[in-house]
C-alpha cells in the first residue's frame, strides 16, 4: 500500500506545487500556484483509513466510480469534478495513484487563469 510519504514526494516534485494545511491541522492540501490539486486527510491516514481526493475529468471520474469500488465522488468537494480515492483496498498498484495525481494536476492547470498559465509557462 502507498504511503503518506510517497505521496507527499511525488506531490512536491511537481513544478511550483505547495503544502499548506487551510482548513485544519491535519488535512494536508497540495496546490499548484495557489490552486488545490489532492487533498490528504493525515487524521484517516493515521487511523488506517488512507484516501486522497484529485481533482478529475467528469467523464473520466464517473468511469473510475464505476471501475473501482474504492473511488467514490470527492469528500467534502464538487462531486462531478474531483474523486476521493481510499486507498485500504488492495489493487492500486503505485504507477496508478501517480497517474491520477498526474492527473489531477494537469486538470488543475489546465483551467488556471491565464495569469496563472502565463506565470506557470514563465517558470519553465
Amino acid at each position: 500500500m502507498i504511503t503518506i510519504d510517497e505521496i507527499h514526494f511525488f506531490c512536491l516534485k511537481k513544478e511550483l506545487t505547495s503544502e499548506e494545511f487551510p482548513f485544519d491541522n491535519s488535512t494536508l492540501v497540495f496546490k499548484v500556484l495557489g490552486k488545490v490539486f489532492a487533498v490528504c486527510p493525515l487524521a484517516a491516514w493515521e487511523s488506517g483509513n488512507p484516501s486522497i481526493t484529485l481533482k478529475c475529468d467528469p467523464e473520466y471520474a464517473q468511469e473510475l466510480r464505476n471501475t473501482y469500488d474504492s473511488i467514490r465522488p470527492g469528500h467534502h468537494s464538487n462531486k462531478r469534478h474531483w474523486n476521493t480515492v481510499y486507498l485500504s483496498a488492495p489493487g492500486f498498484p503505485l504507477k496508478f495513484i501517480f497517474e491520477l495525481i498526474d492527473h489531477s494536476y494537469s486538470m488543475v492547470v489546465e483551467k488556471m487563469s491565464k495569469k496563472l498559465k502565463t506565470q506557470f509557462k514563465n517558470h519553465n
